[in-house]
């Protein structure tokens, strides 16, 4: 392996995605130079990166000029983004990036746009018989009504755009939720689903040119902070558990190549369990690693690092098992102001002993 440092450039350095993904290059075999970019002129001190630049938001017009100046400045060999907003705004400006000489391993930009839309890619999977929970596009309250005749008598509501639960609400009642969506100004862009269990697992993967290299997925205990939101879903995991289940391994796949019949990138589906115990799939977070993915580098699989060697030097990782390869059971324990901590379920019922032991949904 070659001691040349590489130099990697992290869009919104500071948030947690980001800086996940900066702890496991830092931890990486292959040393790393790392630029961190962020809009918040004081989260960028959160970030442990080797130089810090403040530009605009990916939704501010200036955002291109300023972004296209820095990395001709900068002079990364790859960009990498953590938020759904910056990989929009970067899938779109794919061709101005790569004539600077910079790297990006992203998905085709039409896969990249489906997935950013939830309804869209729900449209997708429903056509090419991809199990998702049953779903509309709610236009007026109108749509609303049918939706809670259809898909009652308690249904999901949420936005078709946005991470960390953006907009959602379970409920039974036809007139908050109507009040919910008029609240968001949503109609247009908000849907209603089947509510479905609280149990979730996401399936992490990296592709290149259609071909899987790695995959590790892992189910969520709980969320942090989930009794402070209207539908307990914050974004923030609190306790994940590696966790492997064939049918979701065989949907998750069947969902990426629904919507790209050649992956290349990252692709992170979501699944939840419906209350017959199969899991559907509810979205694909694209182009990003989710905020977790620090787990699986303190476990032994660092897929940022995999990622970079991949799309900088077609190095693919030395793994006997592509899917799966860290084992069940392992726990990343996660709380505010405090560093995570892996672990694993046998040592937290160990310590549990006659009371009884927490445990996924």
């Amino acid at each position: 392996m070659s001691d040349k440092v590489t130099r990697v450039q992290v869009g919104g350095a500071g948030g947690a995605p980001s800086n996940n993904f900066i702890r496991s290059l830092r931890e990486a075999p292959r040393p790393y130079y790392l630029i961190g970019s962020c809009a918040s002129a004081t989260d960028i001190f959160l970030a442990d990166v080797d130089e810090r630049y403040v530009i605009p938001p990916a939704v501010s017009p200036k955002f291109r000029e300023e972004l296209l100046r820095l990395l001709d400045r900068t002079k990364p060999a790859l960009l990498h983004v953590q938020n759904d907003h910056e990989v929009r705004a970067v899938s779109r400006l794919r061709d101005d990036i790569r004539s600077l000489g910079v790297v990006l391993f992203m998905p085709d930009p039409e896969t990249v746009e489906i997935c950013l839309d939830k309804y869209r890619s729900y449209v997708v999977w429903e056509r090419e018989g991809v199990r998702v929970p049953r779903t509309m596009l709610l236009h007026d309250a109108g749509d609303l009504k049918t939706a809670f005749a259809r898909l009652g008598p308690k249904v999901w509501v949420r936005a078709i755009a946005g991470a960390g639960g953006a907009g959602s609400l379970p409920t039974e009642s036809y007139d908050f939720a109507r009040f919910w969506i008029e609240h968001h100004d949503g109609w247009g862009s908000f849907t209603a689903s089947e509510c479905l269990t609280a149990k979730t697992t996401t399936w992490l993967s990296i592709w290149n040119e259609g071909e899987l290299v790695v995959a590790q997925s892992r189910r969520r205990w709980s969320w942090n902070f989930g009794n402070r939101t209207l539908s307990g879903v914050t974004g923030i995991t609190g306790v994940a558990e590696t966790f492997a289940d064939a049918e979701a391994d065989r949907l998750a796949e069947q969902a990426i190549r629904a919507v790209d019949s050649v992956p290349h990138g990252i692709f992170g589906v979501d699944m939840t369990y419906g209350h017959e115990g199969l899991p559907y799939v509810t979205e694909i977070n694209i182009a990003r690693f989710f905020t977790t993915h620090y787990f699986f580098t303190k476990a032994g699989l660092n897929m940022p690092d995999i990622y970079c060697r991949l799309a900088l030097f077609g190095e693919r990782p030395a793994i006997a098992k592509r899917v799966n390869p860290l084992p069940d059971g392992l726990l990343w324990i996660r709380g505010m102001d405090v560093g995570p901590v892996l672990t694993t379920v046998e040592e937290v019922e160990r310590l549990s002993g006659d009371a009884a032991a927490p445990a996924p949904p």
